[in-house]
């Protein structure tokens, strides 16, 4: 009977698991102006998202002892009570002090949509169980394919549909809508589930306990392990692209697109592309896993585009192995909890293990060489066999083997230090042909793996977490760099700024804030254009360049969300605070609430600067963000922005805010100085003086600012923000670097 029904439990699984991905960036969105864009935000997110899935598994687990019209009962009743939660809307949580963020995110998303996520998330495995209960149905776990597809399609329904066409408050409504509809699906499962049950004469819950099987805890542990994997390497894979590849919008989706798409393929026993893939599976892990531990920016487009490729294969490979050893229908739930568990390991490791541990993202080639170690490891070819070799000589062949990877290691680390790039690829292909000679030797292939990492840029990695170069904060990883002129600070991909370590040269300004930028134009002419006692605030304190305009009876205030950056200028690592506003004061946290609780006409000029590498933290660039700006700085003040950005053209929307505030803008682009370690920047200066602007732009007339494009028809608001018509394709697309 239930067979005739698949229709139905295919919809409720399908709307479930749509509803549970639309929900996750729904809420991640919501917290943004609380939270900022960091990589850390969303992997937090995730990791409550992952526990919460695990607590709703459990619920499943325990509830599948029961008979199916009990189960339907008790399950009908929370989703209801959990519907009395609804619309969507985060808790008033108050703010934890500096270094707890890694704590507070995980609380906020719990509490805010914990009961909903909760017992939706339990409907996967409820639905698979009551869909087994009919002996006629079948095998169900090709159910769990669909559960993923549903994943996908909220996944991407979020930034492609939603988030360009709802407000945050409509957002909330639709899926409150939604919900109520799943409600009723699995009441028709529920009841369609029991008429089953009735029909088969016996219940079938009775006829599943039949065919029970016993698990035992090795069991338990491999699927514990073939599930962490691909989930804690999907988050490793986030923060990897995005601190050290290129930070480009929208990217998180990809890892986890692929990831949820990587069931589909591994949980369908006739999958040709999914066979082909897990079987590719070690050759595409050496080579791409072999760019693990590339770090300080040097990697490339090629490099993002060989990572995702290997989390998809890897992920398949490793779930596919899953599905294989997945035990009858009565260990279902059991099977499930598993999976829900490991994914949620996975994800502790990556999000919250893993930050307070490195001070980089190790725990990304730690993850690969652990997939190594979990691939179905049987040869490509029989090649010992064909050569006669006895386990002796297969010994001293494999040690050979080994011998000749870890000196083609060293020639690649040589070759990649040169910048020669064919014997770079030539060793990295030798290396990976060493890999797949030792298949079916699992600890041999791991070695082979690992010697390719260190070749091809861990060597350099590794370097640097010794010499004690780089820290790792909640908002990203640092690595200060010396050169024979300059000390630099880089976030990833992003320099953040460098100083001259010539004492002469020591406080000259460098990078986005040269003489020639137009932040460097206002405040060099603040006492012409704003008075000799100018208020100027900062928010982004960076290595504290912007420090060394200040000039006589001005005051200076910084506003910097991360301690870690804070730490560099106090320490005495960047000199540009303590050499020309020690006096400065400098406030720690995000910089809406911090502007937000200050008096009015706090500032003559306010500069934003707080943009954190490619990424946009929409929650500064919106309707509410603007009020708070035009609030604090002085009716006849300047409002600075730094907007320099490879992926995402704001120029229309600052105009659209500006306008907005009865704002007068206009933007500056400056040239790259090699010489003068200048690098090209854009922005943009606004007032609400008309007499202020002209100031400023009789200021230099020889490199006149000029105006703004045309304005966006629709501001950002904090309801309602969409970053895709504002991002500038050709250099997504292309890769710039």
């Amino acid at each position: 009977m239930i067979a005739a029904h698949r229709w139905l439990f295919v919809a409720t699984i399908l709307g479930g698991s749509f509803l549970l991905f639309l929900v996750q960036p729904l809420v991640a969105r919501m917290a943004l102006p609380h939270l900022g864009g960091a990589p850390a935000v969303w992997n937090s997110a995730m990791l409550v998202y992952q526990a919460l899935l695990l607590a709703g598994y459990t619920y499943a687990h325990l509830l599948a002892r029961l008979p199916v019209a009990r189960q339907a009962a008790i399950h009908l009743t929370l989703l209801v009570l959990a519907g009395l939660t609804l619309p969507i809307a985060l808790v008033p949580l108050a703010l934890p002090a500096a270094g707890y963020e890694a704590l507070w995110v995980p609380l906020l998303f719990a509490l805010s949509i914990g009961p909903v996520f909760f017992v939706v998330s339990a409907q996967a495995p409820l639905m698979q169980r009551w869909y087994a209960a009919d002996p006629e149905a079948g095998d169900p776990y090709w159910l769990y394919a669909a559960s993923n597809l549903g994943s996908f399609a909220g996944l991407l329904a979020y930034p492609l549909v939603f988030e360009p066409s709802l407000s945050l408050s409509g957002q909330s409504l639709a899926w409150s809508v939604g919900y109520g509809l799943l409600v009723v699906l699995v009441a028709l499962a529920a009841l369609t589930s029991r008429r089953a049950a009735k029909t088969a004469g016996a219940p079938a819950d009775r006829a599943l306990a039949t065919e029970a099987e016993p698990i035992g805890w090795r069991r338990i542990a491999l699927w514990l392990a073939l599930a962490a994997v691909p989930s804690g390497l999907m988050l490793s894979t986030t923060a990897h692209l995005t601190t050290d590849i290129v930070a480009m919008p929208l990217l998180w989706v990809i890892p986890l697109g692929l990831y949820l798409l990587s069931f589909v393929f591994a949980f369908n026993e006739r999958s040709a592309l999914g066979f082909a893939l897990a079987r590719s599976g070690p050759a595409i892990l050496l080579l791409a896993g072999g760019m693990a531990m590339v770090g300080h920016g040097a990697a490339s487009l090629t490099t993002a585009l060989a990572t995702v490729v290997m989390l998809f294969v890897v992920a398949v490979a490793l779930h596919r192995r899953l599905y294989r050893d997945r035990p009858s229908p009565a260990q279902l739930t059991l099977f499930y909890l598993a999976m829900s568990a490991g994914g949620a390991l996975g994800g502790l490791f990556t999000a919250l293990v893993a930050p307070m541990l490195f001070d980089w993202t190790w725990e990304h080639p730690l993850l690969v060489l652990a997939a190594a170690a979990l691939l179905p490891n049987r040869p490509l070819f029989p090649w010992m066999e064909r050569l006669g070799l006895d386990r002796r000589r297969r010994r001293v062949a494999v040690l050979l083997v080994l011998i000749a990877a870890a000196a083609l290691s060293a020639l690649l680390h040589h070759s990649v230090s040169q910048g020669r790039d064919t014997l770079v690829v030539a060793a990295m292909v030798a290396i990976a042909g060493c890999g797949l000679l030792v298949l079916g030797r699992r600890a041999a292939f791991v070695f082979v793996l690992l010697l390719l990492m260190l070749g091809r840029g861990g060597y350099d990695t590794l370097q640097s977490s010794f010499d004690g170069a780089r820290e790792r904060s909640f908002f990203g990883v640092y690595n200060v760099r010396e050169t024979a002129e300059t000390r630099e600070l880089t976030h990833g991909t992003t320099l953040h700024g460098l100083q001259f370590t010539d004492p002469l040269r020591r406080r000259q300004p460098t990078t986005y804030y040269g003489p020639d930028s137009g932040v460097g134009v206002a405040l060099r002419h603040a006492p012409e254009v704003l008075g000799e006692n100018a208020r100027v605030g900062v928010v982004g304190l960076g290595v504290g360049t912007l420090a060394c305009y200040a000039q006589p009876g001005q005051t200076w205030e910084f506003i910097e969300i991360d301690p870690a950056i804070l730490r560099y200028s106090r320490d005495g690592t960047f000199t540009f605070v303590r050499d020309c506003t020690p006096d400065a004061q400098v406030h720690i946290g995000d910089a809406r609430l911090v502007l937000d609780a200050m008096p009015a006409d706090r500032f003559d000029a306010l500069v934003l600067d707080a943009f954190s590498s490619d990424a946009i933290p929409l929650h500064l660039v919106t309707r509410e963000a603007f009020a708070i700006y035009d609030r604090v700085v002085a009716a006849d003040g300047l409002l600075l922005l730094h907007i320099s950005n490879r992926f995402v053209d704001l120029q229309p929307m600052i105009h659209a805010l500006a306008a907005e505030q009865g704002m007068y803008a206009v933007m500056r682009a400056s040239e790259t100085d090699a010489a003068a370690r200048t690098s090209g920047s854009l922005w943009v200066a606004m007032s609400r003086d008309p007499a202020t602007l002209a100031r400023l732009l009789s200021a230099e007339k020889e490199s006149p600012w000029n105006r703004l494009p045309p304005a966006a028809q629709r501001v950002w608001t904090d309801d309602f923000a969409s970053i895709l018509p504002f991002i500038v394709w050709p250099n997504v697309l292309g890769g710039t670097p």
